[in-house]
C-alpha cells in the first residue's frame, strides 16, 4: 500500500460512529497499520463561518440558504482534499468522521444528487470506502439522548425528523453502493465487518 487509503464513516446521530472509529483504529494498529484519524469539522479552516450559516438555516429554513450551506461544506472538503489529505503519510489509512455522504442525512430541501454534484465539481476527494452506519432510528435516538451532550443539534430536533433522515440515508447508501453497517449487534461484529471491507481494498496488504 503506497498512497493513503481514505475511508469515511457517515450516518445519523447516535449510530455509534465514534465508538466504531475507535474500535477500527485499535484493530488496524494491532495489525501494524498506520492509522490517521481525521474529523471534517476539526479540519475545516472556515468552520466558524460555515456554522454561522448553519445556525441561520436552523432559525429560518430556506432553499437558497441551504444551498449556500451545502456549497460552504463542499468548499471546505475541497480544501481538506487539497491541503490535508495529501499530507498524510504514504501507506497510511485515513479514517474520516463524516464526509459528503452525511449531507444525505441532514439536508432537508436540497436533493442529495445536487449536493453530490457540488462536491464533484469542486474536486472533493472520493473516499476509497464509504461506510454508512445505521441503526433502527429509535435505538440511535435513544443513544443520542443518553450522551453527555444530549440531543443538542442545529438540524435534528424531533424523533420524526430522525426517522425520516435515517430512511433517506439508507436509500442513498443503496443508490450509491456504499457499504451499509447496521450497528445493532455487538461492536465487535460491526468492527470486523468494516475491517473486512478495508482489507478488500486494492493496495491494502
Amino acid at each position: 500500500m503506497n498512497r493513503p487509503l481514505f475511508i469515511s464513516l457517515d450516518g445519523p446521530k447516535g449510530v455509534g460512529k465514534t465508538t466504531l472509529l475507535e474500535a477500527i483504529t485499535k484493530v488496524l494498529r494491532a495489525d501494524n497499520k498506520k492509522v490517521i484519524r481525521l474529523c471534517e469539522k476539526k479540519s475545516d479552516p472556515n468552520r466558524s463561518e460555515t456554522m454561522a450559516l448553519v445556525n441561520r438555516l436552523a432559525r429560518n429554513p430556506a432553499l437558497d440558504l441551504e444551498r449556500e450551506v451545502c456549497a460552504h461544506f463542499a468548499d471546505s472538503r475541497a480544501w481538506i482534499s487539497e491541503h490535508v489529505l495529501p499530507k498524510q503519510p504514504p501507506g497510511s489509512i485515513i479514517l474520516m468522521d463524516r464526509w459528503y455522504p452525511s449531507d444525505a442525512v441532514f439536508r432537508r430541501l436540497v436533493p442529495f444528487a445536487e449536493i453530490l454534484q457540488l462536491n464533484m465539481e469542486r474536486n472533493v476527494r472520493t473516499p476509497d470506502l464509504h461506510v454508512g452506519v445505521v441503526t433502527t432510528p429509535e435505538i440511535s435516538w435513544a443513544r443520542a439522548a443518553a450522551r453527555t451532550r444530549g440531543l443538542s443539534s442545529t438540524v435534528m430536533h424531533k424523533l420524526e425528523e430522525h426517522i425520516a433522515c435515517t430512511k433517506a440515508f439508507e436509500q442513498e447508501v443503496a443508490n450509491h453502493g456504499w457499504v451499509l453497517c447496521r450497528n445493532e449487534g455487538t461492536i465487535e461484529d460491526a468492527t470486523m465487518q468494516i475491517i473486512s471491507e478495508i482489507y478488500r481494498l486494492p493496495g491494502c496488504l
